[in-house]
């Protein structure tokens, strides 16, 4: 367990999350934007133009690192030779910020190209435990962890979601990245209180917030079902939802997450400007 408290160290401003396609035209044009934050699997090479981009990026903007890989969830071990590889990364960029997910996506050896649901039992949670240790303990610092979009719920729980959460960043001492579209998601897919669902989560941990659009489709039974495909804009319900979490947290380090459907470098910016204006609340009416 790393004994610190989590510490804030991005800025309470608008971030995005920095694709490959906009390295380029990003690096020349330098937008006013507080943050950007980049998957850690993209960067997990021994050299060339990529490494180097990202050296300049980091040389004029605080970074963030997101895992998206580490498997935190599985039953299996974590890969020392992809731990290896994020220490690499991490101890190279210095980034303010690491995150993962709380998810697996190994079995047997194979890597799948999804962030698959847990099982959410004492048992689990000490698995989780051991292995955000391990990553933490492997990075020198301690990580945020994200809340999952649940399509699912095994009907032999043991601990709710955002009480497990709150249990592996008290055993851990990691953070909370607060993903308010997982939220939004999650809860309408469960049919679980939004408010309630927020209101548990250790609030007091998260180190920053993300933001994101969802796809809509129905189910089964043609019950609404919300997929957390980051190709649509953030939707009205989540900025509401948003808001709702920055009363509850204070302002804090908020980025912009598009994977789909992705605009243009100078579209993906003003949507995460929007955020500015609940940031800005907050802190003028702490400065009162």
């Amino acid at each position: 367990m790393i004994n610190s408290v989590h510490a804030q160290t991005l800025p309470n401003r608008a971030g995005i999350a920095l694709k490959l396609q906009h390295l380029n035209r990003f690096l020349r044009d330098k937008p006013d934007i507080g943050f950007v934050e980049v998957h850690a699997e993209n960067y997990l090479v021994e050299g060339g133009i990529r490494l180097a981009q990202l050296e300049a990026v980091r040389a004029d903007y605080p970074l963030s690192i997101h895992g998206v890989a580490a498997s935190l969830g599985s039953d299996e071990a974590l890969s020392r030779d992809h731990l290896r590889r994020l220490k690499r990364l991490v101890d190279r960029f210095q980034p303010r910020q690491f995150s993962e997910h709380l998810a697996w996506s190994t079995h047997a050896g194979v890597y799948y190209n999804d962030l698959l649901p847990l099982h959410y039992t004492e048992e689990r949670l000490a698995r989780v435990c051991e292995h955000v240790d391990e990553l933490q303990n492997t990075l020198g610092r301690a990580i945020l962890l994200e809340n999952p979009s649940t399509y699912i719920e095994f009907a032999t729980n043991e601990i709710d979601e955002p009480e497990f959460l709150r249990r592996v960043c008290q055993q851990t001492g990691c953070g909370l990245l607060l993903d308010v579209n997982n939220v939004q998601v999650t809860c309408t897919n469960t049919g679980a209180s939004v408010s309630q669902y927020l209101a548990e989560l250790p609030l007091d941990r998260v180190g920053e917030i993300h933001l994101a659009g969802y796809a809509k489709e129905l189910d089964a039974q043609g019950k609404p079902l919300l997929i957390d495909s980051h190709s649509t804009d953030v939707t009205p319900e989540v900025w509401q939802l948003y808001k709702q979490a920055l009363d509850l947290t204070g302002p804090q380090p908020t980025l912009l997450e598009r994977d789909g459907d992705l605009p243009e470098l100078d579209l993906l910016i003003a949507e995460a400007q929007l955020a500015e204006p609940f940031l800005d609340r907050l802190e003028v009416a702490g400065a009162l």
